[in-house]
């Protein structure tokens, strides 16, 4: 039997649950009684690199937790991205699963080994990372991010 993805990759516990919704505001009060208070974050337009281009999107945020685990929901308001393709594919709630992972580069070379593609990446500096994986037949993504800023 082949190992688990996790011991392969080296990853820790999931540490975040992501969900694309449709409007921020009525997904909040929606999971707030079952997540606690949300804390809101609006970050502007940011540059990713995306399906092998440059694009620029915007969302809003919001984050809660449950124990050690994170619950983000995300609002798409423009540009291509991962999160306007699950929307345009009719779908809303969970989009990713995120790990926190030392080394964002060699964690998406280990995975794309194993059938994985990065889709969607950003390095913000020195010590902070995200990428987005997908596999083909999986509708869930994975997502790392590098976070040696605590």
């Amino acid at each position: 039997m082949p190992e688990d993805l996790r011991t392969q990759l080296k990853l820790p516990p999931c540490d975040q649950v992501g969900f694309v919704v449709s409007d921020l505001s009525a997904a909040m009060a929606r999971y707030e009684p079952l997540f606690g208070p949300f804390q809101t974050m609006d970050p502007g337009p940011m540059s990713y690199h995306y399906r092998g281009g440059e694009e620029t999107c915007d969302m809003k945020l919001a984050f809660a937790r449950s124990g050690d685990l994170e619950i983000e929901l995300i609002q798409w308001l423009s540009g291509g991205c991962p999160h306007k393709e699950f929307l345009d594919a009719g779908r809303e709630g969970m989009h990713h699963l995120r790990f926190t992972v030392d080394s964002l580069e060699q964690t998406v070379a280990a995975a794309q080994e194993l059938g994985f593609t990065a889709i969607w990446h950003k390095r913000y500096g020195e010590g902070l990372a995200v990428a987005y994986l997908e596999r083909e037949g999986d509708p869930l993504l994975v997502e790392l991010f590098e976070n040696h800023h605590g």
